[in-house]
């Protein structure tokens, strides 16, 4: 069965992971987000991860209350300031 991916939107590369979180609607605050990481409550690509500035990119999965949440892909665009 597979699992509908939640997408995040961002506008770099990565993200740390209690960021993601709180963009994602999932937690309130980054305290919250501090507090589950810490339970292990949060794994990004199948692994516990217990690092709330962990940087995800973007591709990367990350599992919390049985949801799947991932980074839309993103396209640099240089600015030119002339």
């Amino acid at each position: 069965m597979r699992h509908q991916v939640i997408e995040v939107p961002i506008h770099d590369e990565s993200i740390r992971l209690g960021q993601l979180l709180k963009l994602a609607g999932v937690v309130e605050s980054g305290v919250v987000a501090r507090e589950v990481i810490a339970a292990g409550a949060v794994s990004v690509g199948g692994e516990p991860e217990l690092r709330r500035g962990a940087q995800i990119p973007t591709g990367e999965k990350v599992h919390f209350d049985g949801s799947e949440y991932g980074l839309e892909n993103v396209t640099i665009m240089p600015v030119n300031n002339a």
